[in-house]
């Protein structure tokens, strides 16, 4: 088994506020058959019982809809589902322990904010993605860093491995930041937070295409 390419255009990002259990998998499976090409399963509150039950709903949709599926900061979940990879923030563990615990077939991304040197030490620590934001005023990171188009811009023309932009991003705004040299666009609030996650999935991949056709 090889590891898998991070596919282009949207990543859905899960909220347990805009998705109670009870819809979780049908609104993940709507905005997957919309086109989002990968979910990551996100989840900084609840206990260990219940994030493993509703990751494993998020895993079972994107198995069923063709989407992969990535944890936030649990290495430990994702080796025990199988995901497809991790998405690791400044607080968990290193490149180096979650590799040993998922082994070479999984994705891992890696969260660098607003700052080149991170982006470029995960690039060279073997890291598949790394994520760049906030590119955009966030309405769930009020106060969260900015990291400018230009800055996308830099890293696109200078790392070896995809950008994840990430932060207030809408379908109003996503075709420019792709534009700007993101390889995906990390939405929650404008997907999930849609009482029609397909229909949102769908304009949000079409402006991606359309900043696609924008690149020189």
């Amino acid at each position: 088994m090889s590891r898998p390419a991070l596919p282009f255009g949207l990543y859905a990002i899960t909220d347990p506020d805009l998705l109670p259990e009870a819809v979780l998998a049908e609104r993940v499976a709507a905005a997957i058959a919309g086109g989002a090409g990968v979910v990551q399963y996100r989840d900084k509150s609840a206990d260990a019982d219940t994030r493993r039950r509703r990751a494993a709903l998020v895993l079972a949709a994107c198995r069923a809809g063709g989407a992969l599926c990535i944890i936030n900061d649990d290495a430990g979940l994702a080796a025990e589902l199988g995901a497809d990879g991790l998405h690791l923030g400044r607080e968990d563990c290193s490149m180096q322990e979650a590799r040993r615990l998922l082994g070479p077939e999984r994705l891992i991304g890696v969260s660098c904010y607003n700052e080149p040197d991170r982006a470029r030490a995960a690039a060279a620590a073997g890291a598949d993605y790394v994520g760049i934001g906030s590119v955009w005023p966030s309405g769930t990171k009020p106060g969260a860093v900015r990291a400018p188009l230009a800055l996308l811009r830099e890293l696109a023309a200078t790392l070896p491995i995809a950008l994840v932009a990430i932060g207030g991003i809408t379908r109003d705004n996503a075709a420019e930041t792709i534009a700007a040299g993101a390889h995906a666009v990390a939405v929650i609030r404008d997907l999930f937070g849609d009482p029609d996650p397909h229909a949102a999935a769908q304009v949000l991949s079409a402006a991606c295409e359309r900043g696609r056709a924008q690149i020189k």
